[in-house]
């Protein structure tokens, strides 16, 4: 074995990649540095080091290594083919994957067109996914790596979705600093109308002005899909299932806080000897993104009602128009759903109290969901069952822990409850009551710990179900302002929160 210049381990001889010795700290260390160096530069305002960086970064064999693992091992579409039906599964075929790649020349790659499927949405409509084969989403992964961390030194403070170290709980929190005052109590929730499907590829093109991949995004974009084997051109938007894709809605709706006039003023604090800064917004609106939702806050009814005249020419440079069927306008007294989560002001005694709650609707998605796995599970075992229900149950439980939680979670112990009701009577049609309690609800375990009265535990793996009510409720720790994992100065602050959100779990 032999080290390339990157340290990446490969065989002896040059042009066959061994997958199962590389050394990946190596390659994603490399990498990083590179991404890090990128977003320095451009926020420096330095766009020929940008494009030096960018390019190194597009002949690296560390990007192409990087990007091949991430599309065949980690991304979630990893076992979905595109359409040519091929997907790399072995290491043997990961390392051909590689070498093939590897002399060809990105530049004058040209895309096939993607493959058209349709998935249903919550209004029973169907969403439609483009999807690519294995080379295109290799080619996009790299182009992500090498442009995304120039646009997060460009993005809005107030953006969340698809961005590396922040997500829904950051939008939520920051709604809830938004409202939790009764100042800024009317509210704009916005939905773009078919967002990735209409955003102009001019608008997005012309931001990726001096961008050394530019000309293979175009083709990207261009590609066009087949829907039942017949090929549909594409004039505007980006195919939803593309990795590129979320990326390439971001840099387009970029812009959202310049149209408001949202400007930041830094503060900077000394207490007890310790420097800190924190970050006021000025103007007379305020404003969350996630992806193509939005919410936009104002203290006035009549300020509420001009953003739409205020967006207007944000949404034709991009081509696109708000969904009026998910566009309104309302107080926050009433409420509003965002993410999964219902935000409102309740009045307590003499003042308002902020409380954000699992919505509605997604109780009810919570329901369906157990639901569906009881009606897989019949005729199965208790323990199949517990093993099924577990992690979902979970996965849902922390998902709704930074709101105010414990009336949903009891809501859906009890119709959890009532389930396993009607399970274990089917299962046992022929046996008492009594005789289910004794066999799968013991109240102590094998060690003699009391695990409650009403717990239920598989008899032959003695796997206990989890119970909602006992996830405990976490207040979530936004992310400070524009603060990027791609700024070096910004490393240890990334450590922090990180090591304190898992140390809460």
């Amino acid at each position: 074995m032999r080290n390339t210049t990157n340290n990446i381990c490969v065989s002896v001889s040059s042009d066959i990649t061994d997958w199962d010795t590389i050394n990946w700290y190596s390659v994603e260390k490399y990498v990083d540095k590179q991404q890090k160096r990128i977003y320095e530069a451009e926020v420096n305002k330095d766009k020929r080091k940008v494009r030096n960086i960018q390019r190194m970064l597009t002949n690296s064999r560390a990007v192409l290594l990087l990007a091949v693992r991430r599309v065949t091992e980690i991304n979630k579409g990893r076992n979905t083919p595109g359409p040519d039906g091929f997907l790399a599964k072995t290491s043997k075929e990961k390392g051909e994957l590689v070498d093939r790649l590897s002399k060809k020349n990105i530049y004058n790659y040209i895309p096939s067109p993607t493959r058209r499927i349709y998935i249903p949405k919550k209004n029973g409509k169907k969403r439609p996914l483009s999807i690519p084969s294995i080379t295109d989403r290799i080619y996009q992964e790299i182009i992500r790596i090498i442009l995304e961390p120039q646009m997060e030194a460009r993005f809005e403070p107030t953006s969340y979705g698809f961005r590396p170290k922040r997500g829904v709980y950051d939008a939520i929190e920051r709604i809830f600093l938004n409202i939790k005052g009764n100042k800024w109590c009317w509210v704009l929730e916005g939905d773009f109308k078919g967002c990735f499907d209409n955003l102009s590829h001019d608008f997005i093109l012309k931001q990726l002005k001096g961008f050394t991949l530019k000309g293979v995004v175009e083709r990207i974009l261009k590609a066009g899909y087949l829907d039942n084997n017949v090929f549909n051109e594409t004039i505007k938007g980006t195919p939803q299932g593309g990795l590129l894709s979320p990326l390439l809605a971001n840099i387009a709706l970029t812009g959202l806080e310049e149209y408001l006039n949202i400007t930041y003023k830094e503060i900077k604090h000394d207490k007890n000897d310790d420097e800190y800064v924190t970050y006021a917004t000025k103007g007379d609106y305020r404003v969350v993104r996630y992806a193509d939702d939005f919410v936009i806050f104002a203290k006035t009814k009549e300020e509420i009602n001009e953003v739409r005249n205020i967006l207007e020419p944000y949404l034709d440079e991009r081509g696109l128009e708000l969904a009026e069927d998910k566009t309104k306008i309302t107080h926050t007294h009433k409420g509003f759903n965002f993410l999964g989560f219902n935000c409102r002001l309740y009045k307590s005694q003499n003042r308002y109290k902020c409380l954000i709650k699992p919505s509605k609707e997604s109780i009810k998605k919570a329901k369906r969901k157990i639901s569906d796995i009881f009606y897989y599970c019949r005729g199965n075992s208790v323990d199949f069952l517990i093993d099924k229900l577990n992690p979902v149950i979970e996965g849902i439980g922390y998902f709704w822990r930074i709101s105010v939680a414990k009336q949903a979670y009891s809501e859906m112990d009890n119709y959890i409850w009532k389930k396993l009701y009607h399970f274990l009577r089917r299962l046992h049609p022929h046996k008492s009551w009594k005789w289910i309690v004794n066999k799968y609800f013991p109240q102590y375990d094998e060690e003699g710990n009391f695990i409650g009265k009403w717990t239920l535990v598989g008899p032959n793996d003695k796997n206990q179900i989890t119970k909602m009510a006992s996830i405990p409720i976490r207040r979530w720790n936004m992310i400070k302002y524009n603060y990027s994992p791609y700024d070096v100065s910004k490393t240890e602050y990334f450590e922090n929160r990180m090591r304190k959100q898992f140390s809460r779990r």
